[in-house]
C-alpha cells in the first residue's frame, strides 16, 4: 500500500464554516457554538482508498482579514486547498481572488475545490449552482461541492475528492 502525506489548506472568509466542516469531518460532530479561529488551527485525518493510505494535514486558516498577513507562512508545502463560501451570502469576487492568491502563493497550479457551506439553510440559499460553477471555472478550480456540516451532507465527499486528486497527481 502506498502512503501519502498531504497538507491541505482550508480557506475562506470568517464565519463561512471552515472549523465546523473540519470538526464534522474529523470528529463526526457539529457544534453550533464554534468560536472564531485565531490565526491557524490544525487537524489530521487518515483515509484509505484504492490501495493508497493518506494522512491529511488540514490547516484551518482564520478568515479574519487581520490574520491574513500571517498566512503566507502557513501555505508553504500545501498540496491542495478547499475554498469555502457560505451559500446564504453571495461571494465577493475580490475575496475569492484573495483566497486563491493566498492558497496558490507557492504553486500556481495548486488544486482547489470550491465548497459551498450551510446547505441545510435551504430557505436562505442565495447562490445558485450556475454562479458557483462560474466561479469554479473562472479561478481554475477542480470541483464544486455543496455541503452541510450540520447534517454531514457531502462532508466526506469533499475530503475524498481532494485526496483522490492528490494521489492521482502524485502517482504520475
Amino acid at each position: 500500500m502506498k502512503r501519502y502525506i498531504f497538507k491541505i489548506l482550508i480557506t475562506g472568509n470568517a464565519s463561512v464554516g471552515k472549523t465546523s466542516l473540519l470538526r464534522r469531518y474529523v470528529d463526526g460532530m457539529f457544534d453550533e457554538s464554534s468560536i472564531m479561529t485565531v490565526g491557524v488551527d490544525f487537524f489530521t485525518k487518515e483515509i484509505t482508498f484504492d490501495s493508497a493510505q493518506c494522512l491529511l494535514q488540514l490547516w484551518d486558516l482564520g478568515g479574519q482579514e487581520r490574520f491574513r498577513y500571517l498566512l503566507e507562512n502557513f501555505v508553504t508545502g500545501a498540496r491542495g486547498a478547499l475554498l469555502l463560501f457560505d451559500l446564504t451570502r453571495m461571494p465577493i469576487i475580490k475575496d475569492i481572488l484573495e483566497w486563491v492568491n493566498i492558497a496558490r502563493l507557492h504553486d500556481i497550479n495548486l488544486p482547489i475545490i470550491l465548497v459551498g457551506t450551510k446547505l441545510d439553510l435551504e430557505d436562505l440559499i442565495a447562490v445558485d449552482d450556475e454562479s458557483a460553477i462560474n466561479l469554479k471555472y473562472t479561478f481554475n478550480m477542480i470541483e464544486y461541492i455543496k455541503t452541510s456540516a450540520k447534517t454531514g451532507y457531502n462532508v466526506e465527499k469533499v475530503f475524498e475528492t481532494i485526496a483522490k486528486q492528490l494521489v492521482y497527481i502524485n502517482r504520475y
